[in-house]
């Protein structure tokens, strides 16, 4: 590539990012929150059962085919590792939450017909607590629980 070259293609790109951000900002174009579905119900659910409620899904039934891994002792509540797999066909959504976090919901992946259900974050937890993953597949509600013990503040603390 020429000299400048890379530079004149940074610049163009930057001016398209610049139009698009100027019209987020005069309101001309809908925000982020606006296009997601947002749950605000869910998020303010303060147990599991309040919580499965205003998402929609019915009590669960533990499965050993919903795998959640999760590490006995969270050294920092602030980062703790969390993977879901479902080994449950027909598995459409996955929701993971924490019972004593003060917003006990913590994400909810809709999982596309194809795909394999298994989705990994890290996630903020207040104190030592349980964390439940949810599996919707088939119509049919599926959980696994593990307590996580809390040694350093995460969320609230």
């Amino acid at each position: 590539m020429p000299y400048g070259e890379g530079r004149r293609e940074f610049l163009k790109t930057g001016g398209g990012w610049s139009l698009v951000a100027m019209l987020a900002a005069a309101g001309m174009l809908p925000s982020a929150a606006a296009l997601a579905d947002w749950n605000q119900a869910a998020f303010d659910g303060k147990n599991v059962a309040e919580t499965l409620k205003a998402l929609g899904i019915e009590p669960a039934t533990t499965s050993a085919s919903l795998v959640l891994t999760v590490p006995d002792i969270a050294d920092n509540g602030a980062v703790v590792p969390v993977q879901i797999l479902s080994r449950l066909a027909g598995t459409t959504r996955l929701a993971l939450m924490v019972e004593k976090n003060p917003s006990t919901l913590t994400a909810v992946f809709e999982i596309l017909p194809d795909a394999v259900a298994d989705v990994a974050t890290r996630i903020k937890m207040a104190q030592t607590s349980n964390v439940v993953a949810i599996a919707v597949a088939e119509g049919k509600v599926y959980s696994a629980t593990k307590e996580v013990k809390v040694t350093l503040g995460g969320c609230g603390t």
